[in-house]
This record gives C-alpha cells, sequence and structure tokens, in this order.
C-alpha cells in the first residue's frame, strides 16, 4: 500500500462549490495535505468543465476560480497517465464488470494498480470499489 491516495472530481469539487459541500469531502482535504493525490488524466478535464459549466452558468466567478485553482495547486496533484491499450486492455474490463463510464473506472484503476485508498462522493464508484476491495479514504 502506497501513502498516496485517488481522489475524484466529486470530491475536489466539493471544495469549490458550497452547495456541494460535505463534511466527508473535508476531512478528505485534512487528510490529503502532505500526501501525494493520484488522479487519472482525466481529472483536470473534469474539473475544468465543471468549472466552465459553473461559469456559463453563474454559479461562480473568476474570484472563486482563482481561489479553487489556488487550493488545487498546492496539493501534491500527480497524474497517471496511461496509453489507450493500458485504457482498452484495464479500464474497460473494470467499466464493464462495475457498470462504471470510463472515466469512473479509471478512478478505480489506478487505485488497484498503485494500491492506493479512493476518495469519491459518487455513490457507483464507491460501491465498486468496496466490491473491488479498494480501501475507502477515511
Amino acid at each position: 500500500m502506497t501513502d498516496a491516495a485517488v481522489i475524484d472530481a466529486s470530491i475536489a469539487l466539493a471544495w469549490c462549490f458550497p452547495d456541494e459541500a460535505s463534511a466527508y469531502a473535508d476531512a478528505v482535504l485534512a487528510k490529503v495535505e502532505g500526501r501525494v493525490i493520484l488522479v487519472p488524466a482525466v481529472w483536470p478535464l473534469e474539473i475544468t468543465n465543471a468549472l466552465a459549466v459553473a461559469v456559463r452558468r453563474k454559479r461562480i466567478g473568476t474570484a472563486e476560480v482563482i481561489r479553487f485553482t489556488e487550493l488545487l495547486e498546492g496539493l501534491a496533484v500527480e497524474q497517471d497517465a496511461i496509453s489507450v491499450s493500458a485504457g482498452v486492455n484495464h479500464v474497460l474490463p473494470l467499466a464493464r464488470e462495475y457498470n462504471l463510464s470510463a472515466y469512473d473506472a479509471a478512478y478505480l484503476e489506478v487505485a488497484i494498480r498503485h494500491g492506493a485508498p479512493l476518495a469519491t462522493l459518487d455513490g457507483g464508484l464507491e460501491r465498486a470499489a468496496r466490491k473491488a476491495g479498494v480501501e475507502r479514504l477515511p
């Protein structure tokens, strides 16, 4: 088991949007400070897309985007990129077995491969992780 942790976009976005805040997401933030956070390569795009939609809908403004970006930049986030063939050979079977999107299965695959706990607010991903024997970040 590694000292790293995998966090999905739902956790990070809970740090940005007050209406998505949760005690668990706050506890995860405290737990990962000073720890490596592993994310699949899709993570920055998921974060960026959520911010783009939120700005377009006037849910948040530029100041909130800057504050959130600075928070993320202060964390030790490491993107775990894989090849297309690795995605097909490792992520696709997880997506099929646990009925996940490829995006969610990518988080599960990173957690399994690194023996790292996973933090998510996504119920389907959490259930899949539990079934796959992946520890939930306490």
